[in-house]
């Protein structure tokens, strides 16, 4: 009985070291990829958005700046940008069928491609209240 539980979990731990290593699997531009990703959000990387109609050829929306882009699905997104310390704009997009998008990274950025990158902020933790008293 006793061998049977000392064989149980030493397989456990087996499964247990294996499963580690599979998740801990990622390849390089997987994860350069997420590190630029997190940079994009914390609106550190210029970026050119440019949206073309299919049809006319022409543009409809170009933006240039530290942008922070989101898929709303429903052909739909979000760009906001930072224009300024402590100043953003928001955009909300919506796309045809025959409308493409293209962002572009304007340079190049130096990331890890062993490290995640995490970015923790205690401000975010407890949010501010803002409070309004008024007659009633």
């Amino acid at each position: 009985m006793r061998k049977n539980i000392i064989k149980g979990a030493a397989a456990l731990a087996l499964i247990a070291t294996a499963g580690i290593g599979i998740v801990g699997c990622t390849s390089d531009a997987d994860k350069a990829s997420e590190n630029i990703s997190t940079a994009a959000e914390q609106f550190e990387i210029q970026r050119e958005v440019v949206v073309i109609n299919g049809i006319t050829g022409k543009t409809i929306l170009y933006a240039e700046g530290r942008c922070s882009f989101e898929d709303l699905g429903s052909r739909r997104f979000d760009l906001t940008c930072k224009v300024a310390a402590n100043e953003y704009t928001r955009n909300t997009v919506f796309i045809g069928d025959q409308d493409s998008v293209t962002i572009t990274q304007a340079a190049p950025i130096d990331v890890s491609v062993y490290h995640t990158r995490i970015i923790l902020k205690p401000e975010n933790i407890l949010p501010e209240f803002d409070i309004e008293v008024g007659k009633q």
